[in-house]
């Protein structure tokens, strides 16, 4: 398991390598897929963030547009009137490490100003390629998240993810951001269309460590595991926490999910076999 310090903005840090990393998804959209809507008025989302906190989430991850597929856009004054004020209200308990789910800079860099101390780019810099400069301009740890939208992937799942995240990586290089700022997503539902594809992107999720980067997991109530378990969007905790210890195994830092308590859970009995496995090596 590779170990090391993941900077962020505003002085503050997260070690990685040692414990899973749970990061707690706050949706305050009123569309998505499967939390859509319950979490849209800022007090309400304010109380599930400290709740989430409370049982376990290190980084609470706050989106203001949904990403599933067929949403409909918003715009950035939507999305920055949605989140910023969750941001600041978060912000001033002063513990909480927030990361805004954002590609766009002007988003990223309010957002950063209100608190925030990651910035996490579902179309990995490649739609708003500016967003690279805030992070560099900020300091905020920066998630590189892999897409296949857009464009025609690669035939072998990994080919597609390396091809995608160098190029990603070169912008961010190019734009400043030390490498001690950045994570890597391999983007699990994100034009991945079938569970086999998923699911062969866990098999082989090891061979993403070649890039050299920490790796964060997002496999929370996807398409993939309900059609594995037959299990509707928001009864898929059990599974989701099954992939997370999996991946945790395969060598993921972060786990980004909705139900916090039974990753959290999972991924210490994960976490006390991989001290297991090194103690007796």
């Amino acid at each position: 398991m590779m170990t090391g310090r993941w900077q962020l903005a505003h002085g503050r840090h997260l070690d990685l390598g040692g414990k899973a990393i749970v990061v707690g998804i706050l949706n305050v959209t009123p569309d998505s897929f499967s939390d859509g809507g319950l979490f849209d008025a800022p007090e309400k989302a304010v109380d599930q963030a400290r709740r989430m906190v409370e049982e376990g989430a290190s980084v609470i991850d706050i989106g203001g547009e949904s990403t599933r597929p067929g949403a409909s856009p918003v715009s950035a004054k939507e999305e920055q009137a949605r989140i910023v004020p969750i941001i600041e209200a978060l912000a001033t308990s002063g513990g909480t490490l927030i990361s805004v789910d954002t590609y766009r800079q002007d988003t990223a860099r309010l957002a950063v100003q209100a608190g925030a101390h990651i910035v996490n780019d579902v179309w990995g810099l490649q739609r708003e390629p500016g967003i690279a400069s805030v992070a560099a301009e900020t300091g905020a740890g920066l998630v590189i998240m892999h897409t296949g939208r857009d464009r025609q992937k690669l035939p072998d799942v990994i080919a597609d993810q390396l091809f995608f995240l160098r190029k990603s990586l070169e912008i961010a290089q190019r734009s400043g951001v030390a490498d001690d700022h950045i994570v890597l997503d391999p983007g699990f539902g994100f034009a991945k269309e079938t569970a086999a594809e998923n699911l062969d992107l866990i098999a082989r999720f090891s061979e993403l460590r070649a890039l050299g980067f920490p790796l964060m997991a997002g496999t929370s109530r996807k398409r993939f595991i309900g059609t594995v378990t037959g299990r509707d969007a928001a009864a898929r905790g059990a599974g989701t926490a099954a992939t997370s210890v999996i991946l945790r195994l395969k060598g993921a830092h972060l786990f980004r999910v909705h139900d916090v308590a039974i990753n959290v859970d999972a991924l210490a009995i994960a976490d006390a076999m991989l001290a297991r496995e090194i103690g007796e090596s």
